[in-house]
């Protein structure tokens, strides 16, 4: 029996991530629909991207603490909190959005419905 002490304990999930930062933020985007982004609007921690700018390259500006991109944003519109008529509608309307998690906040973008 070997000594567990003297060997190398390897976690795939746990271990290092050597991802690089824009692999990481496209592991956690993805399609959702608007009752998943329900909770995270009550909480406060929904954050509307204008379909004008990148939603990784918003997710990389709060990872890297960006203050100056983010305070643009905001005076600009870009980057909007929703509002309860906000909510209403997505519910409404079935509203479907890409999402990317930059803890604690939730990102998302409006995916465009395709006409027939």
């Amino acid at each position: 029996m070997s000594d567990a002490a003297d060997e190398e304990m390897k976690y795939g999930i746990l271990g290092e991530d050597t991802d690089s930062d824009l692999d990481k933020l496209e592991k956690y985007t993805g399609e959702v629909e608007w009752r998943y982004l329900e909770k995270h609007y009550a909480a406060g921690n929904l954050l509307y991207v204008d379909p004008v700018l990148d939603l990784i390259e918003v997710g990389k500006a709060f990872t890297e603490d960006n203050s100056d991109a983010v305070a643009s944003w905001k005076k600009s519109g870009d980057l909007v909190q929703p509002s309860t008529p906000h909510a209403f509608y997505w519910e409404e309307s079935k509203a479907r959005f890409k999402a990317l998690v930059v803890s604690p906040f939730v990102l998302i973008q409006p995916i465009k419905k395709e006409t027939s």
